[in-house]
């Protein structure tokens, strides 16, 4: 079948990408899902940093490639050995498809699938195949298993969580990046108990779920830390209790200041070096950083080695938010339905396909939390 699609052919592209048009929308061939795969109609999907750093030459890909991977959407086709999903069911797409049988999975960790990982690096499914071709036949890589900025994908079965249709799809779509990630980073890679203090860097679509993680979880304090003063405004609306601007060159001290010497938990989810020393160093003797953001893969953090044996510190990643996809998805949905988690609030613009340049402009500058291509 015939899909559209946002399909990138050239990385490093300059902004203003609204002039230079990285992301071209294309008519492509789409072929059936073959087994243990599942044909999704996509309803809505995200504009992620993930995307971004694939355009801008940060996180290289295979090209061509159909990007998207934070989506939502209803099961049109299924393939063979596939039992428990139909169509018409609504599902969620995760970016990280989890084998079932590696050692990561078999202990739990299904975010660190080494299939997945191997298959999502080449641009193919979890089967290793492609389903998305050229006129002309060549081939087109899929994005993290998902190429989500489409009408139409194929994806494995073990990338996608059913949902309950009465949840909108553009509020669901946020569930399998941003939510996953942001709470995920709080709720399972910290496990921060109620009454703790905590710092979010970074007030993306990621470290505002983050934040909204914080709250949910009973954090006594919550302080938010970003360049923006208007994302500072909608993290107080959101459960921050307290605001630094990273502008300033003394905000990690400010921050340990009026912390009484640092937050128990800091989360850093900009992506960015500059941003986790600041967390590093605004977090208390005996206390965590966490770090959820992707930097470029030759970025590094010089760490003082004798302040983290002294102060017992510990420096942790979370992928995905070290998330069981199955389990976590429906639990963040059913909170936000209770009110615990204002997911909604996120949202900042809803796109047509043909406007994605621009959105990605929105991101690149700062000025959006998240915008959905609503299809």
């Amino acid at each position: 079948m015939k899909t559209r699609a946002a399909v990138l052919r050239r990385m490093g592209v300059e902004p203003p990408y609204a002039q230079t048009k990285p992301l071209t929308i294309e008519t492509i061939e789409l072929d059936p899902p073959g087994r243990d795969e599942v044909l999704v109609r996509i309803g809505a999907a995200g504009l992620c940093h993930s995307d971004l750093s694939v355009i801008n030459g940060d996180r290289p890909r295979p090209l061509p490639m159909a990007l998207g991977h934070e989506a939502a959407g209803v099961v049109e086709e299924v393939g063979e050995g596939v039992h428990d999903l139909a169509p018409g069911d609504h599902v969620v797409m995760v970016f990280m498809p989890s084998c079932g049988h590696c050692l990561p999975c078999a202990e739990g960790r299904p975010a660190l699938c080494e299939p997945g990982a191997v298959a999502n690096g080449a641009g193919t499914l979890l089967s290793g195949a492609r389903r998305l071709r050229c006129d002309d036949g060549s081939e087109v890589n899929h994005h993290l298993g998902c190429s989500a900025f489409a009408e139409y994908a194929v994806v494995s079965r073990r990338s996608v969580v059913g949902i309950d249709p009465a949840l909108p799809l553009e509020e669901a779509a946020l569930f399998g990046c941003a939510v996953l990630t942001g709470v995920g980073a709080v709720v399972n890679t910290a496990r921060v108990p109620a009454g703790a203090s905590v710092a979010v860097v970074g007030l993306g679509g990621v470290g505002l779920a983050s934040l909204l993680g914080a709250a949910a979880s009973g954090a006594r304090r919550i302080v938010a830390v970003d360049l923006s003063d208007e994302k500072l405004g909608l993290a107080r609306q959101l459960g921050a209790t307290d605001t630094v601007n990273a502008r300033d060159p003394e905000a990690a001290e400010q921050l340990r200041a009026m912390t009484g010497g640092g937050v128990e938990f800091a989360f850093e989810m900009a992506g960015s070096v500059r941003a986790l020393e600041l967390a590093y160093r605004a977090t208390r003797r005996g206390g965590t950083t966490v770090t959820a953001g992707l930097p470029p893969p030759t970025a590094a953090l010089p760490l003082p080695v004798v302040n983290l044996v002294g102060e017992e510190r510990t420096v942790k990643g979370s992928y995905i938010g070290t998330c069981v996809p199955t389990r976590d998805i429906p639990r963040y949905v059913e909170l936000y339905r209770r009110g615990r988690l204002p997911v909604d609030r996120l949202m900042s613009g809803r796109l047509r396909l043909e406007e994605i340049n621009e959105g990605f402009d929105r991101l690149h500058e700062g000025k959006a939390v998240r915008q959905v291509v609503v299809f």
